[in-house]
């Protein structure tokens, strides 16, 4: 079919790719988005549990603290577009926004769709044309330099830039199959091995999943490798049916050694005691209620379905009446209920994870300007990067930002 003349083209309609296609247009350049799904910002209506936690009200040092993976690499990004100018640019496009507890920002209606309806509609205002349905198979190049798009139904955009924010693996079903990762590794980048961050994490033990449902707040996650603390934090967390999920675990899925097995992972159940203070408190509860059983009495210390399994875990009998219970039995109760083993087997499915990590490598993409080092013209935006962090909107933001910062290097090109 025939060529047509682009001097912009975006590949994916998610948070990077709209932002990057806004900005690219605000300089008055001509830009086509292309999505490959009926609607654009399919993944940004699940962030948030469908609330949409937009970006994190917090400063650049604060924000670089944390993303685990690369974080000097968004400097730039993060200088050229921070999260007070997320949440301006939402305001002046009339969606409100909150900032809640962990400073989470949120659309003040908590509806992720009021998100995407801003940004298409200031998308339009600006002049982007937006192609849906529109499958790419493949960017075309030529003398290093890039000539456009092929899509998969064989019609030729030609394009004087590209900018690829395809997304990563995760969700697929929100169309981030990692078909931009192909097409990267076409014009020699680097693709890097994907794996799920934010993750739920399956553990090697079955007594998590006996306590499915069951969140935990207030407790402490500590992950080590020999002597050296990978992850420590205090938090909530939830039991699955295959093992462990919520905030502190999704946080520290970011920081698990490739080999899981080198990992140690202990839950202190009560992080706001002393060993001492815990040892005081149980030898009370056991006084009080000297003739009861064991069993019957550990819903005093932790909530009921763990109460119920803690003393198997201590290998103490929980038949036995608190007045037959030994200092050594009562030493391993507190000892335990401060640093309960989690033993991890393996990550949940990638398609399950929040974020993926991995992709196009940082040393071959420009980060003051997203462009490519190998390809002229060709940049890059969100998630298909190998660049992820912690859980509070950030990651969401680190695709609002390298694409407004993308969208804008690639319409200077025009003015030098």
């Amino acid at each position: 079919m025939a060529a047509s003349s682009n001097k912009i083209v975006v590949i994916g309609g998610g948070a990077g790719g709209m932002m990057a296609a806004l900005f690219a247009a605000r300089e008055g350049t001509q830009v086509t988005l292309l999505e490959r799904n009926d609607r654009l910002g399919r993944k940004v209506y699940i962030t948030g549990k469908g609330r949409c936690n937009v970006t994190n009200d917090c400063t650049l040092d604060e924000f670089l603290r944390e993303t685990p993976r690369n974080p000097r690499f968004l400097y730039s990004a993060l200088s050229f577009f921070s999260p007070q100018d997320m949440m301006r640019l939402l305001e002046d496009g009339g969606c409100p926004v909150v900032v809640q507890r962990g400073r989470r920002v949120y659309p003040a209606t908590e509806k992720a769709s009021d998100v995407t309806r801003t940004l298409q509609k200031l998308m339009t205002e600006a002049g982007v044309r937006t192609i849906t349905n529109a499958r790419v198979r493949s960017i075309d190049a030529a003398d290093g330099h890039v000539t456009g798009v092929l899509l998969e139904n064989g019609t030729r955009l030609s394009a004087d830039r590209v900018i690829l924010a395809t997304g990563g693996r995760s969700y697929p079903a929100t169309g981030s199959t990692g078909d931009g990762y192909a097409m990267a590794a076409a014009l020699e980048h680097t693709i890097l091995p994907q794996t799920g961050v934010l993750s739920a994490i399956e553990t090697v033990d079955a007594w998590p999943c006996e306590l499915q449902g069951l969140s935990l707040r207030n407790v402490t996650l500590t992950m080590t490798r020999g002597k050296k603390t990978l992850y420590t934090e205090l938090g909530e967390m939830l039991f699955t049916h295959f093992g462990i999920s919520g905030p502190l675990t999704l946080t520290m899925s970011c920081h698990l050694p490739e080999e899981l097995s080198q990992a140690q992972v202990t839950l202190n159940l009560k992080p706001g005691l002393t060993r001492e203070q815990l040892d005081a408190r149980m030898q009370r509860e056991f006084a009080s209620q000297s003739r009861k059983q064991l069993r019957n009495v550990m819903p005093s210390l932790l909530p009921g379905k763990l109460a119920e399994l803690f003393p198997r875990l201590c290998g103490v009998d929980g038949g036995k009446t608190c007045d037959q219970i030994t200092r050594q039995e009562r030493e391993q109760l507190v000892a335990t209920m401060q640093s309960l083993p989690i033993r991890l087997k393996k990550l949940a499915p990638l398609e399950e994870a929040i974020v993926t990590r991995g992709g196009v490598s940082v040393k071959e993409i420009a980060p003051a300007t997203m462009e490519s080092k190998h390809v002229s013209g060709l940049y890059f935006a969100g998630e298909v990067i190998d660049v992820d962090a912690h859980t509070g909107g950030y990651n969401l933001h680190i695709a609002w930002a390298t694409g407004a910062l993308a969208g804008h290097s690639a319409a200077q090109t025009d003015e030098t």
